[in-house]
């Protein structure tokens, strides 16, 4: 089934809302206008067969929410460079003075007993597992 206005028309009539809706989820910038590029492909796609009662703008909003999530769930995905690491606590403690000899001696160890020390206390495998 055809739609009673064409595509083009579409996009002249909802994409400042779609990309007002982009813009409430991703904030402006650049994902912002992906979400409503990917938005409006997706929308072509789809368009042949789209029911001709079809509230159009309520549709498009649906589409172009659902393109900003996944801009947002692709955002926690990739990693984010930057200049500085944060600071982290070890969850383990610092050794202090007393444990440097400590260290010193899993230090002298041969590599293979280093590693299985490593495996043991740090990853927390058992020693058949480390075996």
């Amino acid at each position: 089934m055809t739609m009673k206005i064409p595509f083009e028309q579409a996009v002249e009539q909802h994409g400042e809302t779609v990309l007002r809706v982009c813009r409430a989820v991703l904030g402006p910038g650049p994902d912002a206008d992906d979400a409503w590029s990917e938005t409006f492909v997706a929308a072509l796609t789809a368009w042949p067969d789209l029911p001709e009662e079809t509230n159009v703008e309520a549709w498009l909003v649906r589409v172009s929410q659902r393109k900003a999530i996944d801009v947002t769930r692709s955002r926690t995905r990739h990693a984010v460079p930057t200049d500085r690491l944060p600071e982290r606590v070890s969850r383990r403690g610092n050794p202090g003075d007393d444990a440097l000899r400590v260290w010193s001696s899993v230090a002298a160890l041969p590599e293979r007993q280093r590693l299985a020390t490593l495996l043991r206390h740090f990853e927390g495998l058992s020693n058949p597992e480390i075996a």
